[in-house]
């Protein structure tokens, strides 16, 4: 007997992390509510009755762009909502993630079912066996300046009529073969369709989900090697436990965890009445860098229940818009990506604490004592290159000029470019935390330590992959499989069982997906 998929149902509410990771992974099915079809009906009638009165509607029997002006007669608008969708495909580069692609598909369908598009139920339910089939159509990442996707999600579109590139159970192919494959036909766009299937910001919205959860995870190992590090050095816990009555909420949060996450290793304190700031202002640091994540988090997920179209159908009529301009999210983005810095910042202050021999009487280079060799200097070189390539990403770009289609379009968000820099930011944030976690591990061997709790786990991961250091020997391939292992769905699921934060973790679903699904069926934790 077939087992029946879980089922999700899309209402035009906005989705959840929790959601967006369930229908990323193609383990769920989608269905439309009854009541958010019904207002996809309503909307299509008011534009169908404008097109029957002979009113211009932009983008179905109009151009578009600096083609506005042009009118199609009756006769031509098969041929152009065709042309439009199809014109559309120019992204080009490295595809998005299949699972970027079903969630942006959902948020389409999602934000159709507003009631405030206009487009007709046949497109939302085109969209809907392409994902239950698997069709994933092929999305080239570059070709869109943020201000409605058009470069990508005319790449969905296109694949909808049946000419593009899609994944079909594993394998890329033709969108026309992929159809064939699954016993379907392409989908033929009436008026308003094609501009309803390309004009929205879906794919950067989900990719933008995608990236700010990665963040999410990236800034729990990272916190992670801190606390490891401010073990390997003696740190004081005091100012982790005097910010929960003095700090922010969230400073007091990351405190907390600080406190919890070290309470299993006591370890010798090497203070003298105050650390350095790396130590003694983590929890300000991860307290800054949470809240804005939490803060950019809720804006993405707002934005995937609610029309960014344009045309949009609201009070009975059809309007212009100009809701197709996604500043907002992508301005926190880009505070989230200064906070990035930050964070980088604070790691490689302490790399360069944990090899200059100035606490705990450790030796220059982590070099044990008696041996001949060159040891950790030259990496703690990598530190820095990290923290720098951070930091340069982290410039603003939202606010640079641009002018296209006569004049006529000159305002951009550039929200693409933003994520895609801020995904290199998670990389190389998640490579940081791997080297601060090598560096802390030999420290601690050298002293005699024996971590427990969180810092234990990051020890035998570090223990796993790379041996106490006797002998000058090359590290690039231990800092990168350090790195994978702390960048897996089972590493992250381990340390949040270990000291949760539990309404940061649930919040952006962090973890594997059989946590995401355990953790559904409990009580929410308020944020």
């Amino acid at each position: 007997m077939k087992h029946e998929r879980p089922r999700i149902e899309l209402s035009g509410q906005p989705l959840s992390f929790a959601e967006m990771v369930r229908v990323g992974s193609g383990k769920v099915a989608l269905s439309a509510s009854a009541t958010g079809m019904a207002r996809i009906e309503i909307a299509r009638g008011i534009v169908e009755d404008a097109i029957k009165a002979g009113m211009p509607v932009y983008g179905a029997t109009t151009g578009v762009g600096a083609m506005k002006d042009v009118e199609w007669s009756p006769e031509d608008l098969d041929a152009f909502n065709l042309g439009l969708v199809r014109a559309h495909h120019f992204g080009t580069g490295t595809p998005f993630s299949s699972s970027v692609v079903r969630n942006a598909m959902a948020i389409r369908i999602n934000t159709a079912l507003t009631g405030q598009v206009g487009c007709t139920r046949e497109l939302v339910d085109a969209y809907m066996r392409m994902l239950e089939a698997d069709i994933i159509p092929v999305v080239r990442r570059t070709g869109s300046i943020g201000c409605a996707d058009i470069g990508l999600m005319g790449q969905i579109g296109a694949v909808l009529t049946g000419v593009g590139e899609a994944i079909y159970r594993g394998k890329r192919m033709q969108a026309a073969d992929a159809f064939a494959a699954a016993g379907m036909k392409p989908f033929t766009m009436a008026p308003r369709d094609s501009l309803a299937s390309l004009s929205v910001n879906a794919v950067s919205f989900a990719a933008a989900a995608d990236a700010t959860r990665s963040a999410a995870a990236s800034i729990r190992v990272l916190l992670a090697s801190g606390m490891m590090a401010s073990g390997a050095l003696g740190a004081s816990r005091d100012p982790w436990l005097s910010v929960r009555h003095v700090g922010t909420s969230r400073e007091a949060l990351i405190g907390s965890w600080l406190c919890n996450a070290s309470d299993a290793w006591q370890w010798p304190v090497k203070t003298h009445i105050q650390d350095p700031l790396s130590l003694r202002m983590i929890a300000q640091v991860f307290g800054a860098v949470i809240e804005n994540l939490l803060t950019t988090g809720h804006k993405i997920l707002a934005a995937t229940g609610r029309s960014d179209d344009n045309p949009v159908v609201v009070e009975g009529r059809v309007m212009t818009s100009g809701g197709s301009l996604p500043l907002d999210v992508t301005i926190l983005l880009e505070s989230a990506a200064l906070c990035m810095a930050h964070a980088a910042r604070n790691a490689f202050n302490r790399c360069v604490l944990l090899g200059n021999g100035q606490r705990r009487d450790l030796p220059v280079n982590l070099v044990p004592p008696g041996r001949i060799a060159t040891g950790f200097g030259p990496i703690i070189k990598l530190a820095g290159e990290i923290f720098s390539r951070v930091l340069s990403m982290s410039n603003p770009v939202s606010a640079q000029s641009l002018v296209v289609a006569a004049g006529l379009e000159d305002e951009a968000a550039f929200l693409p470019l933003v994520i895609e820099r801020f995904e290199r930011q998670m990389r190389a944030l998640m490579r940081l935390a791997a080297l601060e976690a090598l560096l802390s591990a030999q420290a601690v061997d050298i002293l005699g330590d024996k971590p427990k709790g969180v810092g234990g786990m990051l020890y035998d991961v570090v223990r796993k992959h790379a041996d106490f250091y006797t002998v000058d020997r090359p590290l690039s391939a231990e800092v990168e499989a350090i790195e994978e292992e702390f960048g897996s769905d089972a590493f992250m699921s381990k340390l949040i069982e270990e000291v949760p934060i539990a309404s940061f973790d649930d919040f952006f679903a962090l973890g594997s997906l059989a946590r995401i699904e355990q953790r559904l069926t409990q009580e929410p934790v308020a944020i």
